[in-house]
């Protein structure tokens, strides 16, 4: 491992990564498909050396900087730290842009398992700066998939090699996330081009001067498409045009017209941006017409891991600098020993300190599992050996999405709020860390649609997916878990592999009722509480992430060494918390679900 520094140390714990990738994940055993077969544990083990030390040296320096010095907005242009191009440099130069793309592209062809591993360590060490890449990296997936050879030719080797970053443009001021009412407009053209005319907002790292050219990934109407969802299409709209040599032409009419400026992410710049100020910008259609919301998706569901992970490493971050700080602040003593004579004692030996911090790893591990268990759904989504396996995993996949995205940024926030409580006073200043990691963790419960757009989407459709298809695939995944725990030599195990089949159940006793109800012409009242079935899944799906990691910890911890024996404890113990004090909250939400509870629904504008 790269080091072993303080600023490292604070980022992630890397033997907790090797767990979940080696112990839980067996990442190793895709070495033994065709498209991973170069690779063995020594290559993943070195790209994650590389991460950390890039992570390290080059993004955590500035990560407070970028946050007190936030991008500003002068005569057309922005202006930013010049740390941010040389971080991006070196994570450029060391490949990390083209990581899991193939190798005729130029790419590591490393599995999406071990490349976001290695992306988590970027977003724990500095969020704003690694979103420039993340977003090039998920357009460039987007044109891969679904450019035709001519855009491929056009963008991609200059995505891939930096020399391009690429952006997503949705929201507009009046629509926000109701993307059925988005206006921006594309006319087309004689030559088969089009002219987009509109204003979009909230682009994140619309206009900088990191790249050569900025690759706008547009949502429009072309002129009489179909009103809502349904007449949207999906365009390519270079800040400057390229030419047929890959040099770049005149510059496009799209325009940054200001900044917003956010409560935290403040390195990253975020734009208001206008299309089409003069003659209309011109964009290149990407798949069929009316169809780009799909394209869209493609790019928006990998986004919404990235939303997690990132949220998990910032409440990770959070954790370990909390953990630090109370293993060398010294405050107060011992309820049973107040002699003002004697020492105060360190922060950790207060049983309600070491609440916080097991609350806090239990959710920043747990989270950590869930995003990476699912970064493992898209290598066996795109090389498990039989379609019946591609299509488990594509179904599984499916039904986490809104899972992945919203539970990591609710309860890992939840874990920067207890980090500052730890530090007490210090916690709430700037002089330490924790205060903007909770700042920047703000921001995921809104990115890329809002939790509460999530719980729609998992309750409203992936639940019913495929006539239930994919919450019975979890179902079964789930009841693998639950009874290898039953038969387990562990008492404690035992238990909580009822506590899961019990909670699962109560999951799917609220899936159908919500399908019954719909049916029967009530899905007002099915959905409108569909947050805290969103609430009550992730946290079974965490619970079941947990007793995973528990059946190897206990399987392992009488033969391990004394540091190993350490780490395996620990385990055992944020599982035992999550079983004991977290799971147990699904119960009251099972019941407010399954009694249809009417209070907020029924609540009126006028008795606010």
């Amino acid at each position: 491992m790269a080091g072993n520094n303080s600023m490292e140390s604070k980022i992630i714990n890397r033997r907790d990564l090797d767990f979940v990738l080696h112990e839980l994940l067996e990442v190793e055993s895709l070495c033994s498909r065709e498209r991973y077969r170069e690779h063995a544990r020594e290559t993943f083990d070195a790209v994650l050396d590389a991460a950390t030390q890039i992570a390290t040296e080059k993004f955590a320096p500035h990560n407070r900087l970028a946050d007190e010095n936030e991008p500003r907005f002068e005569d057309g242009r922005v202006t930013m730290i010049p740390q941010v191009r040389e971080a991006l440099r070196a994570f450029i130069d060391a490949g990390f842009l083209s990581a899991s793309f193939d190798e005729s592209l130029d790419g590591l062809q490393l599995p999406v398992t071990v490349a976001q591993a290695a992306f988590a360590l970027f977003n724990g060490a500095n969020v704003s700066t690694a979103a420039y890449p993340f977003l090039t990296i998920a357009n460039a997936n987007l044109l891969n998939t679904f450019g035709s050879d001519a855009q491929k030719r056009m963008f991609l080797p200059h995505l891939l090699s930096g020399r391009f970053f690429g952006t997503m443009c949705l929201s507009e001021p009046h629509a926000g996330s109701a993307l059925s009412d988005i206006a921006t407009r594309a006319d087309p053209q004689a030559d088969g081009t089009y002219r987009l005319s509109g204003q979009k907002m909230w682009i994140s790292a619309g206009e900088h001067d990191l790249s050569e050219n900025i690759v706008h990934l547009v949502l429009a109407r072309i002129r009489g498409a179909p009103p809502g969802v349904k007449g949207i299409s999906l365009f390519i709209v270079p800040k400057f045009l390229v030419n047929d040599d890959g040099s770049l032409g005149a510059r496009n009419d799209v325009w940054l017209a200001g900044l917003n400026h956010k409560m935290g992410y403040r390195g990253t710049t975020n734009c208001v941006l206008n299309f089409g100020e003069n003659e209309g910008a011109v964009g290149y259609l990407v798949g069929e017409p009316n169809k780009g919301l799909a394209c869209m998706f493609h790019m928006m569901n990998e986004a919404r891991v990235g939303v997690g992970l990132g949220a998990v490493m910032l409440g990770y971050s959070g954790y370990l600098h909390a953990l630090a700080y109370a293993r060398e602040r010294k405050q107060g003593r011992p309820p049973l020993d107040k002699d003002p004579s004697r020492p105060p004692v360190r922060l950790v030996e207060h049983p309600d300190v070491r609440r916080m911090l097991l609350a806090q790893k239990a959710y920043v591990e747990g989270g950590l599992a869930l995003c990476l268990y699912c970064a493992r759904l898209v290598d066996e989504e795109r090389t498990a050996d039989t379609e019946r396996a591609r299509r488990g995993a594509h179904l599984l996949l499916e039904v986490l999405t809104p899972i992945v995205k919203a539970w990591p940024s609710q309860w890992c926030l939840v874990a920067n709020d207890l980090a500052i409580q730890v530090h007490g006073g210090y916690g709430y200043t700037r002089d330490y860390m924790v205060e903007q990691l909770y700042r920047d963790n703000r921001l995921n419960p809104i990115h890329e649609g809002t939790n509460g757009i999530q719980a729609l989407d998992l309750l409203g459709r992936k639940v019913g997916m495929d006539d239930g298809m994919a919450i019975q695939r979890l179902a079964m995944e789930v009841d693998l878990t639950a009874r290898a725990a039953k038969a387990c030599d562990s008492t404690e195990l035992r238990r909580y592999g009822e506590m899961l089949t019990d909670a699962f159940a109560n999951v799917m006793e609220v899936v159908r009722n919500t399908l019954c109800a719909s049916d029967k012409g009530h899905s007002e009242l099915a959905l409108a509480n569909a947050h805290v079935f969103l609430e009550m899944t992730g946290h079974v799906v965490v619970a079941w992430l947990w007793l995973k990691q528990a059946l190897i910890a206990v399987g392992k911890v009488a033969d391990a060494n004394e540091s190993d024996k350490a780490f395996y404890q620990g385990k055992l113990q944020a599982c035992s918390y999550f079983y004991r004090w977290e799971l147990p909250k699904t119960g009251h939400w099972y019941q407010l679900l399954n009694d249809m509870d009417p209070t907020c629904l029924e609540m009126q504008d006028e008795w606010f």
